[in-house]
């Protein structure tokens, strides 16, 4: 079992043993617990420290764990309606609107019932996270000399320069800054390039994040069609013609959700384009460290082709490692960049040293190769598994493009009719996505990948945050059953 569970299985029959003890009454030791629940120190340590956290055991050093005094009585509710007139007064007149709709990330980090197979996930899951290596790395890193000390505003030098080489051209250590992950260097880039009530060109469909970081900065995102080879050239000209944007954001490589990679002879040309008008293009390489095995020689970074300064390039550890695990690069050239300097500075201050030296140990580390190449084989057998479950259980479903890298697959649904064959149209979405919850697993609707209306209905399958590829066969199967349930 894996020790999170098991951390929580034992936290609640602790909890259920509290009533045997009076306030102040001491627990078994650690090491009787360890013997009757058959578990490591370790999940017994963690166990009672959910249970003090919650306030129903006081752990003393040296003496053991008791039964906390009995809580004061809960205050009664005070009022708080006075927050909705102050939350809105005035605000038609806001540049910047007050209210963010975080819905589309929201899909994403929320974690099913317990049961429900995972198809909305955007991470990796913990058995293919580098799990053992973070925490060597970690461990590592705590022991350097200084590393819990104040680090150089614009990251660890070391870590810029390993962030530098993997972009190449004339990218160096002095063009990059380090972030606390892709969402926030995604928001420093935007406020930086894009004064509030801008607009910034999209692609279309695109990261339902990336769309909520603009709205809450109050831009207005304006989509720019993507086909198989990414974002389309002459459709991007008109779109800079039509609305004197100055910003485009794409994604390059393995486009989310679609998959697409922008083919050779597009990239100078969306990089003239922009040249041409005097607009940036921000580069959200989020999953070059998520490459299928069978992908091939991967096109470099557009910002490694760029020296002008056209590009600010942003890259992140996350999706290869861990959600928790936020160390990301923003990368730029020209006085751009201390800009995006200030507003990272004022936002944050900086990204706490002791996960950049992570970081840097872990990069650095032989496990570190042995891990992209474990994940690059074990996401091409997921692919593969989904790819042919969906075939086989659910042929009326598009699937228009297999990508090689990533982790997730972009399915059209069919206009169907009938009793089983349901014709999907706008908010119909929603009406699968509840369906597949019920009959359990969890799926993300295409809706919140448009900024403007969609042209069909959609849906997003996550293949790399289940269990494995049985998970994915019976996910796939319970899909069929949601899809064929009687409207």
């Amino acid at each position: 079992m894996h020790e999170r569970s098991s951390v929580g299985e034992l936290a609640d029959r602790l909890r259920q043993d509290l009533d045997r003890y009076s306030p102040g009454g001491k627990l078994p030791s650690s090491r009787a617990l360890v013997e009757r629940f058959r578990v490591s120190p370790v999940t017994v340590s963690r166990a009672l420290a959910q249970l003090a956290a919650e306030g129903l055991v006081v752990t003393r050093p040296g003496a053991g764990a008791f039964r906390a005094a009995p809580r004061a009585a809960t205050a009664a509710a005070g009022d708080t309606s006075w927050q909705e007139v102050a939350l809105s007064a005035d605000g038609a007149a806001d540049l910047v609107p007050r209210t963010v709709d975080a819905s589309g990330v929201l899909t994403t980090l929320a974690a099913p019932p317990p049961g429900v197979i995972e198809f909305n996930g955007g991470y990796l899951h913990p058995s293919l996270q580098p799990e053992r290596a973070m925490a060597a790395a970690l461990s590592r890193a705590g022991r350097r000399p200084g590393a819990w000390g104040r680090p150089p505003i614009e990251g660890l030098p070391e870590l810029r320069e390993w962030f530098a080489r993997g972009i190449g051209g004339a990218m160096t250590a002095a063009d990059v800054l380090i972030s606390a992950g892709g969402q926030t260097a995604l928001t420093t880039a935007l406020r930086a390039l894009a004064p509030p009530g801008a607009p910034v060109l999209v692609e279309s469909p695109t990261y339902p994040g990336m769309l909520a970081i603009a709205r809450a900065a109050g831009l207005r995102p304006v989509p720019v069609p993507v086909d198989a080879d990414g974002v389309k050239p002459p459709l991007l000209a008109d779109a800079f013609r039509a609305t004197g944007a100055r910003v485009l954001v794409c994604q390059p490589l393995f486009q989310n959700p679609t998959g697409a990679v922008l083919a050779p002879a597009r990239r100078p040309e969306i990089l003239r384009i922009a040249r041409d008008v005097g607009a940036f293009v921000i580069e959200d390489d989020f999953v070059r460290r998520l490459v299928h095995e069978d992908a091939g020689p991967l096109p470099r970074p557009l910002a490694a082709d760029d020296p002008d300064g056209v590009v600010v390039h942003v890259g992140s550890l996350t999706k290869a490692t861990s959600p928790s695990f936020r160390v990301s690069a923003l990368a730029a050239h020209g006085p751009v960049l201390e800009r995006l300097r200030a507003i990272q500075v004022v936002d944050t201050f900086f990204v706490p040293r002791p996960l950049q030296e992570a970081a840097l140990e872990l990069v650095g580390s032989p496990a570190w190769p042995r891990h992209l190449r474990a994940i690059s084989a074990e996401l091409k057998t997921r692919r593969d598994t989904m790819t042919a479950a969906l075939r086989r259980e659910l042929p009326a479903f598009a699937l228009p493009h297999i990508p090689s890298g990533g982790y997730h697959l972009w399915l059209r649904l069919p206009d169907g009719t009938g009793d089983t064959a349901r014709a999907f149209g706008s908010g119909g979405e929603q009406s699968l996505t509840a369906a597949a919850l019920r009959a359990g697993v969890a799926i993300t609707p295409g809706r919140p990948y448009f900024s403007a209306e969609p042209p069909a209905a959609h849906v997003r399958l996550s293949f790399a945050a289940v269990a494995g590829t049985g998970e994915i066969v019976e996910g796939v199967r319970r899909l069929r059953a949601a899809w064929e349930e009687p409207a």
